[in-house]
């Protein structure tokens, strides 16, 4: 993982220790931490200035796809191809819970804005999934290789480099923009 400055586009930290690829990042809400989720199965926490290593987070059995800082930067949820969402702590890196019932993996967590709920975001037979509701079924150019979250915005990066985005109204109501 490399940090960056955005406004001189210098190179400020490599934060390195993951023993396979990185899948998602995340910053903290104040900016002086960052969590990383991997391949390896883990999630890192690091200092986002000194770049050091501060904890590594293990329990999933499978690849991590996605980490998110609640809005209050107390914790960290990742979500991971074990069909499962984990709770931790973002200062001790203490597993506080790990939320089960998913039928397929999780592709995106993310906490709303006042840290209360944390909406999970799956494809599950070609349909993009949030909680039970399924709001649209993907043909295979649109199944999507990543994502993002915020709010009622849904964004899609797909392999043929194509981007999607979708703009969820009213729990179905759905518009794609390209």
């Amino acid at each position: 993982v490399r940090l960056w400055d955005a406004t001189t586009g210098a190179a400020l930290q490599t934060l390195e220790g993951h023993s396979s690829p990185v899948s998602s990042v995340a910053f903290s809400p104040n900016g002086k931490q960052v969590a990383s989720g991997s391949y390896d199965e883990t999630v890192r926490l690091w200092d986002a200035t000194t770049g050091a290593a501060l904890q590594t987070l293990e329990g999933h059995s499978d690849s991590v796809n996605s980490v998110a800082f609640s809005p209050d930067g107390k914790q960290v949820a990742s979500g991971s191809y074990d069909e499962t969402v984990r709770l931790w702590d973002a200062t001790t890196g203490a597993a506080l819970q790990t939320l089960k019932g998913h039928s397929s993996s999780v592709l995106s967590v993310f906490f709303s804005p006042n840290g209360k709920l944390l909406p999970t975001l799956r494809v599950f037979n070609h349909w993009l999934v949030e909680g039970t509701t399924k709001f649209l079924w993907l043909p295979t150019e649109y199944r999507p290789t990543c994502e993002a979250v915020r709010d009622n915005l849904v964004v899609l990066g797909h392999s043929s480099g194509r981007v999607s985005i979708l703009q969820i109204k009213q729990g179905s109501e759905f518009i794609i923009s390209n």
